[in-house]
């Protein structure tokens, strides 16, 4: 058999702009990929048009990508990205064949009202699976670009799961690196979302860049602090999947995190931003999980809960105000 006839054809579920932009690196290399969207003006536009006008315009992707509103057509597939907002995955994961296959979770959050990590819903819902997590620094119109990106590969599996992997996803402008941390590429990648929506309001509310990097260290603290009452190692969260993403989401108008709370900061409401917008940021959803979960376990999160109050209509400027007026204390300390 000839290297090409090889390639395994790969499965993404979703077609988002993040979906949409792993379609097109995986297939970079003149795979064949099925990409599952929901909407059927995307299935067609990225049929006939090779085109996503809905959430990547900017993209001309490859022409084997084949669109598709029938999950099942990627029901055989022995790899499968799944590309959906968090708080829809377990839904349509639900509606997915059941087989054996490496389902790679690339959406980022904590399922509402279970507060389950997305590697607990996928699990439960496909539980013939093995299952990997990739996260880290991305924007997806730089990795639809085929800009260079490294990631990390979190694989329940270790290292016999990293390597059937990192072989089909790894091309020269996508970098994996490996972990067999699950839950702290998880957390990284979740909580970085909303402490993206506090420098968003930082920068909206005109406060300094002293404020937003004060902000980012201060973050990677909470962050710090809830993965390893959850589990997750130190390494993991210094890494691509937690500083890494962190650095990137909390500096660029890009991340829709962050542009959420720029608009927050400027005195835009919350409801009405997230009846608006399109695309999810996923940060609002998980902000209020992750405040409970904080509360309920004594983890010592004061960002995450002004985020969250932000997030329920309180005045940004009185709740930073409420922030900057907590008693001082020694920098690593553990309720800090």
């Amino acid at each position: 058999m000839t290297g090409e006839s090889m390639k395994q054809t790969i499965g993404v579920i979703g077609a988002g702009a993040w979906g949409t932009a792993l379609a097109q690196m995986a297939a970079s290399d003149g795979r064949d990929v099925v990409l599952w969207a929901f909407e059927s003006e995307v299935v067609e536009a990225i049929n006939s048009e090779h085109r996503n006008p809905l959430y990547l315009a900017s993209a001309k992707l490859a022409p084997s990508i084949r669109a598709t509103g029938d999950i099942g057509d990627i029901a055989a597939l022995d790899i499968v990205l799944c590309v959906t907002p968090a708080q829809v995955m377990g839904k349509v994961l639900e509606t997915l064949p059941r087989s054996p296959r490496d389902l790679v979770l690339c959406s980022k959050g904590i399922e509402a009202g279970t507060k389950r990590l997305m590697n607990d819903v996928a699990r439960a819902a496909c539980p013939e699976s093995e299952i990997a997590v990739l996260s880290g620094p991305t924007f997806a119109h730089e990795v639809a670009a085929g800009l260079p990106t490294a990631v990390t590969l979190a694989c329940e599996g270790g290292r016999t799961q990293w390597e059937r992997l990192s072989g089909e996803l790894a091309r020269p402008a996508f970098r994996p690196y490996f972990t067999d941390d699950v839950t702290g590429a998880e957390i990284g990648g979740s909580i970085k979302n909303v402490l993206a929506i506090a420098c968003g309001v930082v920068d909206g509310l005109e406060l300094g860049q002293n404020a937003r990097a004060a902000l980012i260290a201060r973050g990677y603290a909470e962050m710090l602090r809830f993965g390893e009452e959850l589990g997750a190692r130190a390494e993991t969260l210094a890494g691509l999947c937690g500083l890494g993403d962190l650095v990137l989401t909390c500096s660029s108008t890009s991340s829709r995190n962050f542009s959420l709370g720029k608009a927050l900061g400027e005195g835009q409401s919350a409801a009405g931003l997230m009846a608006d917008r399109r695309t999810v940021a996923e940060g609002a959803h998980t902000a209020p999980v992750l405040a409970q979960l904080a509360e309920e376990r004594g983890i010592a999160m004061p960002i995450t809960v002004a985020v969250n109050a932000i997030l329920s209509g309180q005045d940004p400027r009185a709740v930073v105000a409420e922030l900057l007026a907590r008693p001082l204390r020694a920098e690593q300390e553990k309720s800090a």
